[in-house]
């Protein structure tokens, strides 16, 4: 495979589907605002995901389950303002698409509609079949999501590596089939064996994205807050942290507080 690196000025699915045949790994980070969406854009990321992750690490509830189809539109509006070069995926949250497709469609639709996204992301597979086709065959483009997935963790109860056993893993495999075979254009394996993401992986012609799933796939995603040290609570084998911007953050806070207090902010040259 050629690792040669062709240049994008609008990453689309198509995109995704070329990168992974070109060999070109994609590179893929959350984002739930706009001015970290432009940051993050500007900074050339292939994909841009709006997270149902915004539920822990913006709003502070302890699983994704709580945020609402109407909360994920107002995080998609402001990313998608941002991006002008990244693809905007949006996850579907829990309750949008699990009670049947019909529902899983007019929430697709929402989002498409009222935050001008991309594309949509959901959990699940053989279970989530109709909802997907149902998406699919209104023209919205679809990733899928396997492995760990973060909206099912009372029916898990915990976050522990998922198909290590046999069973789960032929059927993480089947599911990877099925979701290329309906059309998704590209899936998301989260916290799986390194070998059994390989496998997946290498069985189909979409890209494949991992977070905690080994380097053999096509491409990998973090949540951006993680990446940059500003969650020191979380800290995963799978994390690698670029920034410290807590440190960061907490001395320039600390500063700005002893500098008004002491009455050294603002100074002459900063009052009009």
């Amino acid at each position: 495979m050629s690792s040669a690196k062709k240049s994008y000025q609008r990453v689309t699915t198509h995109s995704l589907i070329q990168m992974k045949k070109d060999g070109e790994k994609i590179a893929m980070l959350t984002s739930y605002d706009f001015t970290f969406a432009g940051l993050v854009d500007g900074a050339g990321v292939d994909v841009i995901l709006v997270g149902d992750s915004a539920s822990n690490v913006i709003a502070g509830h302890e699983t994704t389950l709580p945020i609402t189809l109407d909360q994920m539109i107002y995080h998609a509006s402001s990313v998608v303002r941002a991006a002008k070069r990244a693809l905007v995926v949006v996850d579907l949250p829990f309750g949008a698409y699990q009670a049947d497709s019909r529902e899983a469609l007019k929430s697709a639709i929402r989002i498409m509609k009222e935050s001008g996204a991309h594309a949509v992301k959901l959990e699940g597979g053989i279970q989530v079949k109709p909802s997907i086709e149902r998406i699919l065959q209104a023209g919205i483009p679809v990733m899928g999501h396997l492995g760990l997935t973060p909206q099912s963790i009372y029916k898990f109860g915990t976050y522990t590596v998922r198909a290590k056993q046999e069973a789960e893993a032929a059927q993480l495999l089947a599911d990877t089939k099925m979701l290329e075979e309906l059309g998704c254009f590209g899936i998301v394996l989260e916290k799986i064996p390194a070998n059994l993401a390989k496998q997946a992986t290498q069985s189909v012609k979409i890209p494949i994205i991992g977070i905690g799933a080994g380097s053999q796939v096509d491409g990998q995603v973090l949540v951006l807050h993680d990446m940059l040290g500003m969650n020191k609570e979380f800290s995963p084998r799978f994390l690698r942290r670029y920034a410290d911007l807590d440190k960061v953050i907490h001395n320039a806070v600390e500063q700005y507080t002893k500098d008004v207090k002491s009455r050294d902010f603002p100074n002459e040259k900063e009052q009009y």
